[in-house]
Order: C-alpha cells, then structure tokens, then sequence
C-alpha cells in the first residue's frame, strides 16, 4: 500500500495487518503519547501500528468504501498528529483515536454522497428498498449496501454497536449525543433494515 503523508518528517504505511514488535507492547500507550507529545515520532509511530486496523474499520463501514476509508484513515492520523498537545488523557488514547475518526468518516461520507443531515423515514425506506436492487447471483439482499443507505446517523450507531461492539456510553463519547439519542438510532436503524428484510 502507499505511505501515509509525510507526518513530522517521516512518512507511516497505510497497512491494516501490520504487527506491532513485542519491545512496542511492553510500552504503555500513555508513555507513548507522551512521547509523542515531545515530538518523539517513533512512538507516534507506534500508536498508529498499534491503532491504525480498528480506525480503518470504522471509517470503512461508515465511509462505505476503502478507498475513502483510506483517505479519512490519512486524515484521521494527520489531525490527530495536529491535536496531539490537547490530548489531556482524560479517555484512553485508542478511545479519542476513534471518536477522531467516526467524525471525519461522518464528514467524509457527507462530502461525498452530499447528504442530508436527515431523512423522513419514508425517504429512508426508499433509499433502503433502492440498496436491495441488483443483487449478487444468489443472493436476495445486499446487507453492505443496506448499511450504507441507512441514515447518516443510525448508520454510526448501528456499525458502532452492532459491528464493532461499542457500548452505547462509548459511542455517545464519540459522537457527543446523548446515550437515549444513541439508542434511538440504533432502533431505528435495525427498524429500517427489519423493513427491508422483510420484503
């Protein structure tokens, strides 16, 4: 794969698979932000190897494509190496790491489809009942393409929980709504996909 942009002189991999080294392990995650904090490029280095396969993951099922997951992943480490002095620990490195990424792949995913903040759930239900159409041979329903087609917002809540396995108080963190906000999105986001399913 190609390398990240040059981050503070140095360029990082795009690899999803990379392995960390057992000597990168036996560093906290918050010494290496320290360090990283003082400019030490070798930890931040170690942080994005260490972090870089779940952020990804995100920014692919919220993105809906990996070549712009790949792009928002850039970003993601790019504004992170930026906002690095504000982290102040008060979360987990890996935890405001994500939140990073869920609201540039929100953006992104705006940006590039041009939608709405919102949909009436007639809208959603067409937009869904539009993602089953030219299946794969055999197949009924395209669940990836019904995901993407959900509303911006119960599309993050629903590939948080239901894909990755967030909590709803994590997720409330990372997208700074409300965890009554967050449940509601993932009702209706598996409402909408019950009604597709059905069909």
């Amino acid at each position: 794969m190609e390398a990240i942009e040059a981050i503070g002189g140095r360029t990082l991999p795009r690899q999803t698979g990379t392995k960390v080294t057992a000597a990168s392990r036996t560093s906290s995650e918050a010494e290496l932000v320290r360090r990283a904090q003082g400019g030490d490029m070798a930890a931040f280095e170690v942080l994005y190897r260490q972090s870089v396969g779940p952020v990804f993951a995100v920014c692919r099922r919220i993105g809906g494509s990996e070549p712009l997951a790949e792009e928002l992943t850039q970003e993601v480490f790019l504004r992170a190496w930026r906002k690095l002095a504000m982290f102040r620990g008060e979360s987990a490195f890996s935890t405001w790491l994500i939140r990073l990424a869920v609201n540039e792949a929100i953006s992104g995913a705006r940006r590039q489809r041009r939608w709405s903040a919102r949909f009436t759930l007639g809208n959603d239900l067409e937009k869904l009942a539009g993602a089953s159409d030219g299946p794969s041979p055999g197949l009924r329903f395209d669940l990836e393409r019904a995901i993407q087609a959900l509303p911006a917002g119960a599309r993050v809540v629903f590939v948080l929980h239901d894909v990755h396995g967030y909590a709803h108080e994590e997720i409330a963190r990372f997208t700074g709504t409300a965890v009554g906000t967050c449940k509601a999105q993932l009702h209706r986001a598996r409402s909408l996909l019950r009604e597709v399913l059905s069909r």
